[in-house]
C-alpha cells in the first residue's frame, strides 16, 4: 500500500507552517487509518473535512467515501491540495474560513454526512459549538483535539473537567474517546498530547427543555465562577431571591451547590422551572 508522508510533502512544495492558524500536521500511518476507522467512514458517506493541512487523512478519506469537501483558509495549501488530490473524482476543496461557512451549502441533499478533523487547537472550542448550536444535520464528529478539551467533552458531573463544554457537546452527543495521540505524531510538535473523539448526534437533544437559551445561559453562568453557589453564580438571572429559591426548591437542588454537581437533567429541571417563573412575572 502506497504511504503519501506528510514530511515529504512539506519538502516538496518547501511549505512553511503558519503558528497564528496552528498546524499541526499528522506524520503517523496508523493515526490516520485510526480517525477513518474511529468515524466509521463508508461509501455512502459525504464527508467535511476541516483543516485538510497538506491532504494525507484526506487522502485515507477519500478511498473509503462517497465524497470529500474539504475547508481550507491558508491559500498556500490551496494549490498543493489540488495538486496532491487531483486523481481523486470525489474531491471538493473549498478555500474559506470553516467559522464562516453555511454548512446546510456544503451538504445540499447530501442524506449521511460525517465531519472529520485535525482540528487547530485554537478554534477546536467555536467550531463545535458553531456545528451543534446551528444545527446541521451531521451523523458524527470525529475530531481530534487538544487532550485536555476532549476529557471536558467527555466528563461527567462532580469532577473538575464537567464544565459548560462538556453541558453543551453531551446534549446534543454521544461522545466516545477512540484513541490519544502523541505529540510525536505531528510536524511540528505540539506541546500537548491529542485525542481523537467521537460525537454521535442523537436524534432529539438530550433533554426537552421550554427554552433552550435560557437553559444554556444558566449553564454558562454557573460555571463563569467555578467557586461559586449555584444561587451566587445565577442571581442575575431575571428574578428575585425569593422567586429563584422557589426555583431552586421545585427542582429539588440545593442552592449552596456548584454548577459541575449538576447533571444534564438537573440544569433541565432548574430551567424550566425559572422560566415558568419568569413567564408568570411578565404576566403580571
Amino acid at each position: 500500500m502506497e504511504h503519501f508522508n506528510t514530511k515529504d510533502i512539506v519538502e516538496k512544495y518547501k511549505f512553511k507552517f503558519s503558528k497564528s492558524l496552528g498546524q499541526n500536521f499528522l506524520i503517523d500511518q496508523s493515526v490516520l487509518e485510526d480517525i477513518v476507522q474511529g468515524a466509521d467512514v463508508s461509501e455512502e458517506d459525504f464527508i467535511i473535512e476541516i483543516g485538510p493541512g497538506v491532504g494525507t487523512l484526506t487522502r485515507e478519506l477519500l478511498k473509503k467515501a462517497k465524497a470529500v469537501c474539504s475547508i481550507e483558509l491558508d491559500s498556500d495549501l490551496i494549490p498543493i491540495l489540488e495538486e496532491e488530490l487531483k486523481d481523486f473524482n470525489n474531491f471538493n476543496l473549498i478555500h474559506k474560513d470553516a467559522l464562516k461557512v453555511d454548512f446546510n451549502e456544503i451538504i445540499g441533499e447530501e442524506k449521511s454526512v460525517k465531519l472529520v478533523a485535525n482540528l487547530p487547537y485554537y478554534v477546536t472550542t467555536p467550531i463545535i459549538a458553531k456545528l451543534l448550536n446551528e444545527g446541521y444535520k451531521f451523523k458524527s464528529l470525529t475530531i481530534m483535539i487538544q487532550k485536555e478539551v476532549a476529557e471536558r467533552i467527555n466528563a461527567k458531573p462532580d469532577c473538575k473537567e464537567f464544565g459548560a463544554l462538556s453541558v453543551l457537546v453531551q446534549y446534543y452527543c454521544d461522545t466516545h474517546i477512540v484513541r490519544k495521540v502523541s505529540p510525536a505524531s505531528f510536524v511540528p510538535r505540539p506541546k500537548v498530547e491529542s485525542i481523537v473523539i467521537r460525537l454521535d448526534k442523537l436524534s432529539e437533544p438530550r433533554v426537552k427543555v421550554k427554552d433552550e437559551n435560557l437553559f444554556f445561559k444558566i449553564v454558562r453562568e454557573s460555571f463563569n465562577m467555578r467557586r461559586k453557589t449555584l444561587s451566587n453564580s445565577i442571581k442575575n438571572i431575571g428574578l428575585d431571591k425569593e422567586k429563584l429559591n422557589k426555583a431552586f426548591a421545585k427542582s429539588n437542588i440545593d442552592p449552596k451547590r456548584r454548577g459541575e454537581t449538576l447533571s444534564i437533567d438537573e440544569f433541565a429541571k432548574l430551567s424550566d422551572n425559572i422560566y415558568d417563573l419568569i413567564s408568570s412575572q411578565d404576566n403580571l
